[in-house]
C-alpha cells in the first residue's frame, strides 16, 4: 500500500512541475481540501484548486523535488520536499514578493482515501 501511495506521490510531483493540472487532479479526490501556500487557508475540488494553481503560475514558476517519503502514525504520507521558487523568466525570487512562497525546504502531508488525496496540508517549520 505505501509503495502504491509513493507512486501516486512521485506522479503528483511530476505533474506539478510539468504544470500538467489535469495530471495532478486525476490523483485527486472530487472534494479534495488542499493547502494554499500562497494565500493560506485550503481550496477544496478541482476546480478552486485550477484556479489557485493557475493564480500561482501567473506569479511564480515553482520547482518542488521530493527528497524523502515516510508514513505518520495516522497513516498520512509524508513527503520532504524542497522547494525552489523562480519568477516567470526563470530567476531566483529575490525580496519581498507579497505571498509566501519562496526557496525552502516543507513536509508535505497527504491524507489518502481510495488511492486518491483526500486533503493535502504543508508542515513548514519556518512558520
Amino acid at each position: 500500500m505505501f509503495d502504491n501511495d509513493v507512486r501516486t506521490m512521485g506522479h503528483l510531483y511530476e505533474r506539478f512541475n510539468a504544470r500538467d493540472i489535469d495530471g495532478v487532479l486525476e490523483a485527486l479526490s472530487g472534494d479534495v481540501q488542499w493547502a494554499n501556500a500562497m494565500e493560506g487557508g485550503h481550496e477544496r475540488g478541482h476546480e478552486a484548486v485550477r484556479a489557485y494553481w493557475t493564480r500561482q503560475w501567473a506569479l511564480v514558476s515553482p520547482t518542488v523535488t521530493p527528497k524523502t517519503f515516510s508514513r505518520s502514525p495516522s497513516g498520512a504520507v509524508l513527503v520532504e520536499v524542497e522547494q525552489r521558487v523562480f519568477d516567470l523568466e526563470g530567476r531566483p525570487l529575490s525580496g519581498e514578493q507579497g505571498h509566501d512562497l519562496k526557496d525552502k525546504t516543507v513536509t508535505h502531508i497527504f491524507h489518502m482515501e481510495g488511492g486518491k488525496v483526500a486533503r493535502f496540508d504543508v508542515d513548514d517549520p519556518a512558520k
